[in-house]
């Protein structure tokens, strides 16, 4: 049964690759490989504790909003464990695509290596990068070579100076070297836990969460033009301004036991969904 299943998935992501790139990138994906998507993500192969949080993620809406295609050179940025990295990877890799994971270190990339390793058939042509870059000898993703740059939740990780000395801030850079590795007319793709535009910024130092209007200015700063915003990742339960910041709700619960039922009812963060478009120029 499970070789049936696997075998209609390969056969769908095929189907779903017949549509080529186009630099002026539409709205969403065509039908056919919006099946194919609807395949990957319904894949037996994915991890049963990365399922249950599609409720929250909406990884069929997200990506088609993206408008990522099985025919498309991808970057996830900073992939983590590898929630997304089970959609996109069989969904790009079985369509002719390319896919990169780029990490800060080779531990950020650990689910990922074990991912090859455990299913090389599925995950053995994922390819790796460094992200950001700030040495001379990382391998980087080439200059304008991907179709659609991805990351989630993460620019609030790179405004806290996340893993830098001093936590200074390498926002700015992070979206510059995105710029480089899109082609021109490519996608940045960006879902963050949003920050009410009324609450200080120095909120963004320590929450979690992030305003849209400092991702906007960040984008825009680095040559990128805002295409389209959508609320499929919203949550108006989410007021921002918890104890422990984005943490305190699922799936970190930080607070342990205190007040869990509540959190729990809440779910998962606010989240902006930004698409973003590198010029023709």
């Amino acid at each position: 049964m499970r070789q049936t299943l696997m075998a209609a998935f390969a056969m769908t992501l095929m189907a779903g690759a017949a549509c080529s790139y186009s630099a002026d990138r539409p709205a969403s994906v065509p039908a056919k490989q919006r099946t194919a998507l609807a395949a990957a993500i319904a894949a037996p192969t994915r991890t049963p504790a990365n399922v249950a949080r599609d409720r929250y993620r909406h990884p069929l809406e997200t990506l088609s909003f993206f408008g990522v295609r099985p025919t498309d050179t991808v970057v996830e940025i900073w992939p983590g464990g590898g929630w997304y990295t089970e959609i996109i990877a069989p969904y790009v890799l079985g369509g002719g695509g390319t896919y990169y994971a780029a990490g800060m270190s080779p531990a950020q990339l650990a689910a990922v290596g074990r991912m090859r390793e455990s299913n090389p058939a599925l995950y053995g042509a994922i390819r790796t990068a460094t992200f950001p870059s700030f040495e001379a000898g990382d391998v980087r993703v080439p200059d304008a070579s991907a179709d659609v740059v991805l990351t989630f939740r993460n620019v609030h990780n790179w405004r806290m100076g996340y893993q830098r000395p001093g936590n200074s801030d390498y926002s700015a850079e992070a979206f510059a070297q995105m710029y480089r590795m899109l082609k021109p007319g490519g996608t940045l793709g960006i879902v963050d836990h949003r920050l009410p535009e009324a609450a200080s910024d120095e909120r963004e130092r320590s929450s979690g969460y992030i305003k849209v209007s400092t991702v906007r200015r960040l984008a825009e700063a680095a040559g990128f033009e805002l295409v389209a915003t959508s609320e499929v990742n919203a949550n108006p339960l989410d007021t921002a301004d918890w104890p422990d910041g984005v943490w305190t709700l699922p799936p970190a619960l930080r607070l342990g036991e205190r007040d869990r039922a509540r959190y729990l009812a809440i779910g998962e963060s606010d989240r902006m969904t930004l698409r973003f478009r590198k010029p023709r120029r």
